[in-house]
């Protein structure tokens, strides 16, 4: 079952730059949603439950409903945020709204599991980390959490590549014309493998 959170989202009239400044002024992040062949919605949120759901993990893969005040809801997927340069603190966001019958591109984080079990890194070798997301595309309601990757059995010099991660049915990656590798298990620094 799909998780979805709900932010609760006010509209915004003015679009521009001075615009979006005199939301910052208030306190609140401006954003956009789009999408689905619909007209845009500016709107405004509160900065913390953003900052919230950006600190937890997969936050481009999940859903959530925006509800604008007046009872309008929104289904959509966090497609872009910017960011301050010095603090950090979010300044725009954009939302792609979905539809469910819809293949949507999203990133989805990798997690490796049974590092204990790994005879490589027993032996001192190092986890090598190529990628730390995936593109993939699937449905909304298909996404994973996440991808992953089992490093049970693997040696020095060994490489997961996409091919040998399984994935959700319904879910497919968007780098299709390649093998890619996702991660490799490297020798130690300053000796041989055997």
């Amino acid at each position: 079952m799909v998780q979805v959170v709900t932010f609760k989202v006010e509209k915004r009239e003015k679009a521009g730059k001075g615009a979006a400044r005199a939301v910052r002024r208030l306190g609140l992040v401006p954003g956009v949603i789009y999408g689905d062949k619909q007209e845009p919605v500016l709107v405004q949120m509160d900065p913390r439950q953003l900052i919230a759901a950006l600190n937890k993990p997969g936050f481009y893969s999940h859903q959530y409903d925006l509800v604008v005040e007046g009872g309008e809801t929104h289904r959509v997927m966090a497609q872009d945020v910017q960011f301050h340069v010095v603090t950090d603190a979010p300044l725009h966001v954009d939302f792609l709204r979905v539809n469910k019958d819809h293949a949507v591109h999203a990133e989805v984080q990798v997690e490796f599991i049974n590092q204990n079990e790994c005879p490589g890194l027993k032996k001192g070798g190092t986890l090598n980390v190529v990628r730390h997301s995936v593109e993939v595309i699937a449905r909304p309601d298909d996404l994973p959490e996440q991808i992953t990757v089992d490093l049970a059995g693997l040696d020095i010099n060994a490489s997961v590549h996409i091919s040998n991660v399984k994935l959700p049915e319904g879910v497919r990656p968007a780098i299709a014309d390649r093998d890619f590798t996702i991660a490799t298990i490297a020798a130690p620094a300053g000796g041989k493998s055997e």
